[in-house]
This record gives C-alpha cells, sequence and structure tokens, in this order.
C-alpha cells in the first residue's frame, strides 16, 4: 500500500474534508505499507486536510509499579511520556507528530494534530478524565468522528465517556495517585475516575463496547470498508454516545429487566431504527437516542 491508494480507501470510507477523527488502529492488520506507520498518518491527514483533525488516546507506559519506592518514581512529564505500549506503534507515532498536542491526563491523555488541537487537549480534568469537560466530550460536542483500523471494535475509548454519562448504578470506582508537575514543583495528586479496566458495572456483560458497536452496525448505521487490508469502521461520535448510553441504561440502568429482556428490546429498537433510516427523509435521528 502507498499514501495515495490508502487515502483512496480511507476516502471511500468516508473520510471527508474538515473531519475530525479519534483513531484506533492495528497497523500489522493493514499489510504492507510502503513507509510504515508515518505513512498511514500522512494518508489520514491527506484526507481530512489542514482544516481537519486527528486525535488518539495516548494512555501513558509508566516504567513503573505502584509498589516501587515513591522517592524513585519519576514525575509525570506529557512532552516525553510515551503512549502505552498496548495501544500500537501508531498512537506512539502520532504523540511524536510535528505540532502534535497532549493533554495533561497522564491516564486518559488524548494527544491531537490539526485545528482543534489546542481546544480539545486543553484544560483535560485529572477527576473523572473521560466525563465532563475532557477531550472526549469536546470530540462529540464538535461532531467529531471514530475511525477504526484494523482495531478491535472493543477498543472505542470514546465508549468510556459513554460510561460516564450513563445513568447505571454501582458503578465502580478507581482512586489512585500520580506524581505530576506542580507550579512549586512535582506533588502526589489523588485522582478519582470510574474504572475503564472492565464493564464499568457488575451488571454489565463482559465485551459489552464491542456488542454496543456491533449492535450499532447491525442499526445500520456506521460505515465499514477496507483500509489496504484492514477492516475498517468509521462511526459518528454523537451518534455513538447516544446509542451506546440507551445501550447501557437499557441492560444496566435502574429498574432494568434481566439481560435477556434487555438484549430483546436492543434488536427491537435495532430492527425500528432500520425501518426509521428507510422512510422517507424528514423522521427523527435513526438511532437509539437518549
Amino acid at each position: 500500500m502507498t499514501r495515495n491508494s490508502l487515502r483512496g480507501d480511507l476516502e471511500r470510507l468516508g473520510l471527508r474534508r474538515g473531519d475530525l477523527l479519534m483513531i484506533h488502529a492495528g497497523v500489522r492488520s493493514a499489510g504492507r505499507i510502503v513507509g510504515g506507520v508515518n505513512v498511514l498518518i500522512q494518508a489520514i491527514l491527506d484526507a481530512i486536510g489542514d482544516e481537519g483533525t486527528l486525535t488518539a488516546y495516548v494512555d501513558f507506559e509508566p516504567f513503573f509499579d505502584e509498589s516501587d519506592d515513591p522517592s524513585a518514581i519519576p514525575v509525570f512529564d506529557k512532552r516525553i511520556a510515551r503512549a502505552a505500549r498496548d495501544h500500537g506503534v501508531l498512537h506512539e507515532a502520532l504523540r511524536a507528530w510535528p505540532a502534535a498536542i497532549r493533554s495533561g491526563h497522564p491516564d486518559a491523555g488524548v494527544v491531537a494534530v490539526g485545528r482543534l488541537a489546542a481546544w480539545i487537549t486543553a484544560d483535560h480534568p485529572l477527576q473523572y478524565g473521560y466525563g465532563d469537560g475532557s477531550p472526549f466530550e469536546k470530540i462529540v460536542e464538535a461532531n467529531g468522528r471514530v475511525l477504526m483500523i484494523g482495531a478491535p471494535l472493543d477498543t472505542i475509548t470514546l465508549l468510556h465517556y459513554a460510561e460516564h454519562k450513563a445513568n447505571i448504578p454501582d458503578k465502580r470506582i478507581r482512586r489512585y495517585r500520580r506524581l505530576m508537575p506542580r507550579e512549586n514543583g512535582p506533588a502526589w495528586i489523588d485522582i478519582e475516575e470510574f474504572d475503564t479496566a472492565a464493564p464499568v458495572s457488575d451488571r454489565l456483560p463482559e465485551g459489552c463496547f464491542e456488542r454496543i458497536a456491533t449492535d450499532y452496525l447491525a442499526a445500520g448505521m456506521g460505515q465499514q470498508g477496507r483500509v489496504g487490508a484492514a477492516a475498517g469502521f468509521l462511526f459518528d461520535g454523537p451518534g455513538l454516545v447516544r446509542f451506546a448510553v440507551n445501550w447501557l441504561e437499557t441492560f444496566a440502568g435502574p429498574g432494568s429487566d434481566a439481560a435477556e429482556d434487555a438484549a430483546a428490546r436492543l434488536k427491537r429498537r435495532a430492527r425500528s431504527a432500520r425501518r426509521r433510516r428507510a422512510s422517507p427523509p424528514g423522521g427523527s435521528f435513526g438511532g437509539a437516542g437518549r
């Protein structure tokens, strides 16, 4: 694959100039790219143009354990902290991209390149960093989209924002500390957020992110294609979040039915959504909105 052929694949998938994208990629799945991961990033930037913005969730690779001597743990420095290794090579490449801007949250951190990069990454709250005021919320507010290239559907980080917004009882809360730079020198900061390591509530099934994305696609929403040899998906950010919040609350919200009944209701809503999308223009939004 070349820069031009990849751009063609991306445009056929639905990318357009001015897009705000959050990307997840398993670059190896795309096959052999002449020039490697940098060329894939260039192809995406070509497709969205100078007025577009490309973002990615980076987290960080701490290279220390919580049990290590606190005096030996380095302060988090967003300028040099590497993206988490399990996110793949593209996320680290984008973090190091010229003019890339990274938000200030160590664990919920987002990197951005393009017109809206400074706004998206500014003032990232340390508390509940996937929720209100976060880059994830800003991406939704600005009608951003999620681009998946050879990445599993259960890795859509924007769905953590949906977990934050959904009215679900008994959400697990995680509390931890990070050594952060401060005006008067490094300081240990206590951080609290909803647990993102597994479904946020025991009421939810394992693999619920993949199930949400699959149900969204089955309802006739989103776009699918190939980017090189990889499966490509394009999701509307606000629509996906609305659908996910509804899915989560239907499955696990207050007064929800048993899981089997909830799944049956979701299937009925997906069929209803397909019928609405097939009806003449002028109807309401064709997703499972709140």
